[in-house]
C-alpha cells in the first residue's frame, strides 16, 4: 500500500483534512470533532498512512483515536511551524495542506506525549493554580472595601483568619459594602476548601514519589513546586543535558550574533510552561533566604546584574540542579535536615499519614543545636562555592565554568 500523509487542522467543532498522496496534495473537506465521527474517519485510513496535527488542546484526544489505525501520528510543536504561523494566506484549509506537505517531507518534529497519570497531575496543578488566583482576587476585593471606606489596616497578620474575621465583622460599613465583604469571604472559604482537596491528592502523589521527595530536599522547594515541575517535565531521561531542560522550560537567554560581531544575550526565551517558570521563580525567592550555594550564587549575580536578573538566574540554576538530582538519583547535599524533615512530614500528614506521639527524650543534639549545625554546614558550602567561582572565573564574575556544579561536584 502506498504511503499517504494526512494533515488535520483540529478545532473544537471540526477538523479540516488534507491528504498528500504520490506528490500531490488535495483538500478532503471537514469532519466533525466528535469521537464517533473521528472513529469512523480513522476506519477509512490505511495501516501505512501517517497523520500530522498541531499541538492544540484537543489534539491529544484525536491522536489517541487515530493511532490504532495508522502507521504514525505526529503532534507537531506549533511554535516551530513557521510555515503556518507566518503564512501570508492563513486559512484552515491551507494549514491542513501545509501539515500534510511537511509530514511528507519529513520536516515535522513531534511533541512528547505524557501518559495519563502525568496528564492528570498537570490538570490538578493547573486547577490549583487557577483556584489560588481566584482566591487572591477575592481577598483583594475584600481589602478594597477597607480602602474605599478609609478603614485602618488590619492589626493582625492574617485578616481572613479567626481573629481577622471577628475584626472585619465589627467594622461599620455601608450595607452594600457589607454585602460585598461577605460575598468575598464566602468565595475565600470556597476556594480554600477546593485548594485543600486538590493539595491532598498532590500530597498523596508526592508522598509515594521518590523524585518529588528528592526535589523537596532543595531549600525553597515545597510540595507544590516539586509536583508542578515533575508534572510538566515528565521523564527526566528525555533531556540528555541540563541545558536542554532549561531551554524546554524557557529559562534560557536569547542570543543574537552575526558575522564577527559581538554576541548579545537578551531576555529569557519564555518557551514552555508559564506555570513552571512561575513556581521556580517563587522557589528561588525562598531559596535565597537559606545559607548555601544557591544564596551565594544569587549574591554573586546580583552584585553585577541586579535583583531581577539574579532571581531568574537562580531559578535557572535550580532547574539545572533538579536535572542532576533526578538523573543521578541523589538528594541535595547541602539541605538543612530539620527543614527538610519538616517539609516531608507535612506532605505525609496532608496525604493522610497518622500523627506521631512523643517517644520520650532523644539522645544527641537538641533541635536548636541541630539547626545551628545544619546552618553552619550550609554556610561552609556557600563559602566553598564562592572560592570555586573566583578560582575558575576571577572575582566578580557571575557564573562558574560549569554552572551546574555545586562544590560537592567539583
Amino acid at each position: 500500500m502506498s504511503r499517504r500523509c494526512i494533515g488535520l487542522d483540529v478545532h473544537r467543532d471540526f477538523c479540516e483534512v488534507a491528504i498528500w498522496d504520490q506528490g500531490e496534495v488535495r483538500s478532503a473537506g471537514r469532519i466533525d470533532s466528535r469521537p464517533k465521527t473521528l472513529a469512523e474517519f480513522a476506519a477509512t485510513l490505511g495501516p501505512g498512512d501517517e497523520v500530522a496535527l498541531e499541538a492544540t488542546s484537543g489534539a491529544r484526544q484525536v491522536a489517541e483515536i487515530l493511532r490504532p489505525c495508522v502507521a504514525r501520528v505526529v503532534i507537531a510543536n506549533t511554535h516551530r511551524l513557521a510555515a503556518i504561523s507566518e503564512a501570508k494566506c492563513k486559512t484552515d484549509r491551507n494549514d491542513a495542506r501545509t501539515l500534510a506537505q511537511l509530514l511528507a517531507a519529513g520536516m515535522l518534529e513531534g511533541s512528547w506525549l505524557p501518559d495519563e497519570q502525568t496528564r492528570a497531575l498537570r490538570r490538578r496543578v493547573s486547577r490549583r493554580h487557577n483556584l489560588v488566583v481566584a482566591r487572591t482576587r477575592a481577598k483583594n476585593e475584600a481589602m478594597s472595601v477597607l480602602h474605599r471606606n478609609l478603614s485602618q489596616r488590619p492589626p493582625m497578620s492574617d485578616p481572613f483568619g479567626v481573629k481577622g474575621r471577628k475584626w472585619l465583622g465589627a467594622l461599620e460599613l455601608p450595607d452594600d459594602e457589607v454585602e460585598t465583604l461577605s460575598a468575598a469571604l464566602r468565595l475565600i472559604d470556597f476556594h480554600g476548601a477546593e485548594i485543600e482537596t486538590i493539595e491532598r491528592e498532590l500530597a498523596r502523589f508526592a508522598a509515594s514519589s521518590a523524585e518529588a521527595r528528592r526535589l523537596i530536599t532543595v531549600p525553597g522547594v515545597a510540595m507544590v513546586t516539586a509536583v508542578t515541575f515533575l508534572a510538566h517535565v515528565g521523564e527526566i531521561g528525555r533531556f540528555a543535558a541540563p541545558k536542554q531542560l532549561v531551554g524546554y522550560l524557557g529559562l534560557d537567554p536569547r542570543v543574537r550574533q552575526s558575522g564577527n560581531g559581538t554576541a548579545f544575550t537578551g531576555r529569557i526565551s519564555k518557551e514552555g510552561s508559564v506555570l513552571v517558570r512561575h513556581v521556580m521563580v517563587e522557589a528561588s525567592h525562598s531559596a535565597i533566604r537559606t545559607p548555601g550555594p544557591l544564596l551565594a550564587f544569587y549574591q554573586r549575580v546580583r552584585s553585577r546584574r541586579g535583583h531581577a536578573v539574579a532571581i531568574v538566574a537562580t531559578a535557572r540554576k535550580m532547574v539545572v540542579l533538579f536535572w542532576h538530582l533526578l538523573t543521578h538519583g541523589e538528594d541535595y547535599r547541602h539541605s538543612i535536615e530539620l527543614v527538610t524533615n519538616k517539609k516531608l512530614r507535612k506532605v505525609e500528614l496532608l496525604a493522610g499519614a497518622p500523627r506521631r506521639r512523643g517517644g520520650g527524650r532523644c539522645e544527641g543534639p537538641n533541635r536548636d543545636q541541630r539547626r545551628e549545625i545544619d546552618r553552619d554546614r550550609a554556610q561552609r558550602a556557600a563559602d566553598d562555592y564562592r572560592r570555586v567561582a573566583e578560582r575558575q572565573n576571577g572575582p566578580g564574575t557571575d557564573k562558574v565554568k560549569d554552572a551546574s556544579q555545586t562544590p560537592a561536584r567539583t
